[in-house]
């Protein structure tokens, strides 16, 4: 799905005649804002899923460690 030149224009036409021209660097500083909040929450959920990954391969790790402590025993 790609936009060709004159879609393009038609949506800033579009924009232009819908939010005036005074408005739309606001919109532009609210998208760029909103972009990225989106990425560092998403690089936050994806370090932190990680962490926890980690954490229960580490604690996997120990269990098993530990039955077979247990089987020597």
């Amino acid at each position: 799905m790609s936009l060709g030149f004159t879609e393009i224009i038609l949506i800033v036409l579009f924009v232009l005649l819908v939010f005036g021209a005074k408005r739309i660097p606001e919109l532009a500083r609210a998208l760029g804002r909103a972009s990225y909040e989106f990425k560092k929450a998403k690089n936050d959920l994806t370090s932190e899923s990680q962490e926890l990954f980690d954490a229960a391969e580490k604690a996997a790790g120990k269990d098993a460690e530990k039955k077979e402590e247990e089987k020597k025993v």
